[in-house]
C-alpha cells in the first residue's frame, strides 16, 4: 500500500456468503464456510478483487476459539486460520493485479461489547496465536471491530510480535460522536495507538455516518493509514448477542438507503477529508466494493 494513493478495501464476506446459498450459523458464522464452503470464500475474494479491491482481507473473523468451542470444533482452530490465509493467497494469485491481504484479527468475546472485553493477559496469548498463524499468508495484520481501548491495545500490543505491519480498527458507537462502544474517546484511542507506532487507525463496522464524523480526527493523527468501512445496520443494541436468546439478539436488521450509489455519497465524504483505505464492512457486497473503485479511479490526485 502507498500512502499518497487511496487503497480500496473488500466488502463483507458474511452477506455474500449467504446470497450464495453457504449456511453462516450464528454460533461461528462465516467460519462455517472454511468447512462446508472453501471454494465459495475463495470466489467471494475473487469478487472483490475483479471490482477493484486492492486489499483483501482473510476470512478469520469468525474464528474465535470460544465460539469454535460451541460446536465441538475447537480443534481446528489452526487449521482453519491457515485455510483462510491460504484461500485469500490462492485468489491472489489467480489474478494479474496487485492485491495485497490483511489478516483479520476480531474481538475474542463477541462483537460491540466492551463489557465482555477479557483481561489483558488472555487476550495477549490469544491475539499472538492467532497472528502467528495467520502471518505467513498476509502482508499485514488488521485487528477490526474493536470496541474498547484496552481491546485495541491488546490486539495491537500482541500482533506486533509477528514483525508484520499493523492497522487497528475501532467500531464507533451509533448515536455518540467519535466515541468508541466503550464510550472511549476516538481521540484518546488514536493517541495511545500512536504511541505503539502502528501503520494506522481505522474505523469500521458502524453507522457511516459516524465514521464521516470520525474521519477529520483520524486524518489529523499523522498516522500514514486512516480511513474507514461502514456496516449497513439500522443499530447494535448495547446488550446484543449474535447467539443470545434476546428478542434484540440474532441477525440485525438491514438499512434500505445504502445502496452502491448512496454508500459511495459517503465515502466520497471520507476521502475528502483524508481518508485513504476505504470499503466496505457487514451487509455491504462486492457491488460496493466496484463503486467504491469506480469512484476512487475518479478522485483527483
Amino acid at each position: 500500500m502507498n500512502p499518497s494513493e487511496i487503497t480500496v478495501l473488500d466488502a463483507g464476506m458474511g452477506k455474500a456468503l449467504m446470497m450464495r446459498g453457504v449456511e453462516i450459523p450464528k454460533t461461528i458464522w462465516s467460519a462455517n464456510a472454511l468447512i462446508v464452503a472453501p471454494d465459495e470464500v475463495k470466489r467471494v475474494h475473487l469478487e472483490n478483487i475483479d471490482a477493484g479491491a486492492r486489499l483483501i482481507t482473510t476470512n478469520s473473523y469468525g474464528i474465535v476459539k470460544t465460539d469454535l468451542a460451541k460446536v465441538n470444533i475447537e480443534s481446528q482452530y489452526s487449521q482453519l486460520n491457515e485455510l483462510a490465509g491460504q484461500l485469500a493467497q490462492l485468489a491472489v494469485a489467480e489474478r494479474e493485479v496487485a492485491v495485497e491481504i490483511a489478516g483479520s484479527l476480531p474481538p475474542l468475546t463477541g462483537s460491540y461489547r466492551p463489557d465482555r472485553v477479557l483481561q489483558r493477559h488472555l487476550l495477549d496469548n490469544l491475539y499472538l496465536e492467532q497472528a502467528i498463524l495467520l502471518a505467513p499468508y498476509v502482508d499485514l495484520l488488521l485487528c477490526e471491530t474493536l470496541s474498547s481501548i484496552a481491546e485495541g491495545l491488546a490486539a495491537a500490543s500482541a500482533a506486533q510480535k509477528c514483525g508484520k505491519p499493523l492497522l487497528v480498527s475501532f467500531t464507533l458507537h451509533d448515536t455518540h460522536k467519535n466515541k468508541l462502544r466503550s464510550g472511549e474517546s476516538l481521540q484518546d484511542a488514536i493517541h495511545q495507538l500512536k504511541d505503539m507506532n502502528v501503520l494506522g487507525v481505522l474505523v469500521n463496522c458502524c453507522l457511516p455516518e459516524r465514521i464521516s464524523d470520525a474521519m477529520p480526527l483520524l486524518a489529523k493523527s499523522g498516522l500514514p493509514f486512516r480511513g474507514g468501512y461502514a456496516n449497513s445496520f439500522t443499530r447494535v443494541p448495547e446488550d446484543w448477542l449474535l447467539d443470545g436468546n434476546k428478542e434484540t439478539d440474532g441477525l440485525l436488521t438491514m438499512r434500505d438507503d445504502l445502496s452502491p450509489h448512496n454508500y459511495c455519497r459517503f465515502v466520497s465524504q471520507w476521502i475528502d477529508e483524508g481518508a485513504n483505505i476505504v470499503g466496505g464492512c457487514c451487509g455491504t457486497t462486492a457491488e460496493h466494493t466496484k463503486a467504491i473503485a469506480e469512484l476512487v479511479a475518479k478522485t483527483p490526485e
